[in-house]
Protein backbone atom coordinates (compact mmCIF):
# COMPACT_ATOMS: atom_id res chain seq x y z
CA UNK A 1 0.00 0.00 0.00
CA UNK A 2 1.55 3.24 -1.16
CA UNK A 3 0.90 6.49 0.73
CA UNK A 4 -1.47 8.84 -1.08
CA UNK A 5 -2.29 11.37 1.66
CA UNK A 6 -0.27 14.44 2.53
CA UNK A 7 0.19 15.97 5.97
CA UNK A 8 -2.33 18.77 5.46
CA UNK A 9 -4.93 16.25 4.28
CA UNK A 10 -4.36 14.07 7.35
CA UNK A 11 -4.63 17.02 9.75
CA UNK A 12 -7.87 18.22 8.16
CA UNK A 13 -9.38 14.72 8.41
CA UNK A 14 -8.43 14.39 12.09
CA UNK A 15 -9.87 17.83 12.87
CA UNK A 16 -13.14 16.96 11.12
CA UNK A 17 -13.26 13.68 13.04
CA UNK A 18 -12.73 15.53 16.33
CA UNK A 19 -15.52 17.99 15.56
CA UNK A 20 -17.89 15.14 14.67
CA UNK A 21 -16.93 13.28 17.85
CA UNK A 22 -17.55 16.34 20.04
CA UNK A 23 -20.89 17.03 18.35
CA UNK A 24 -21.95 13.40 18.78
CA UNK A 25 -20.97 13.08 22.43
CA UNK A 26 -22.55 16.43 23.35
CA UNK A 27 -25.78 15.23 21.69
CA UNK A 28 -25.85 17.99 19.09
CA UNK A 29 -26.10 15.28 16.45
CA UNK A 30 -27.84 12.02 17.28
CA UNK A 31 -29.83 9.15 15.85
CA UNK A 32 -28.98 7.54 12.54
CA UNK A 33 -27.22 10.65 11.25
CA UNK A 34 -25.04 10.73 14.35
CA UNK A 35 -24.03 7.10 13.97
CA UNK A 36 -23.26 7.51 10.27
CA UNK A 37 -21.13 10.59 10.95
CA UNK A 38 -19.36 8.83 13.83
CA UNK A 39 -18.47 5.93 11.53
CA UNK A 40 -17.20 8.42 8.94
CA UNK A 41 -15.09 10.07 11.66
CA UNK A 42 -13.56 6.71 12.60
CA UNK A 43 -12.76 6.05 8.95
CA UNK A 44 -11.16 9.51 8.67
CA UNK A 45 -8.92 8.80 11.66
CA UNK A 46 -7.94 5.33 10.41
CA UNK A 47 -7.09 6.56 6.92
CA UNK A 48 -5.07 9.39 8.45
CA UNK A 49 -3.07 6.97 10.59
CA UNK A 50 -2.16 4.72 7.66
CA UNK A 51 -1.81 7.63 5.17
CA UNK A 52 -3.85 5.79 2.58
CA UNK A 53 -7.34 6.51 1.24
CA UNK A 54 -8.88 3.85 -1.03
CA UNK A 55 -11.27 6.41 -2.49
CA UNK A 56 -8.29 8.49 -3.65
CA UNK A 57 -7.05 5.49 -5.65
CA UNK A 58 -10.39 5.21 -7.44
CA UNK A 59 -10.44 8.94 -8.18
CA UNK A 60 -6.74 9.17 -9.08
CA UNK A 61 -5.96 11.69 -6.32
CA UNK A 62 -2.61 11.86 -4.55
CA UNK A 63 -1.91 14.61 -1.99
CA UNK A 64 1.34 13.04 -0.78
CA UNK A 65 4.44 14.96 -1.82
CA UNK A 66 6.73 11.90 -1.49
CA UNK A 67 7.59 10.08 -4.69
Amino acid sequence: MKSNMGTVDKVIRVLIALVIGVLYFTHVISGTLGIVLLIAAIIFVLTSIISFCPLYVLLGINTCKKK
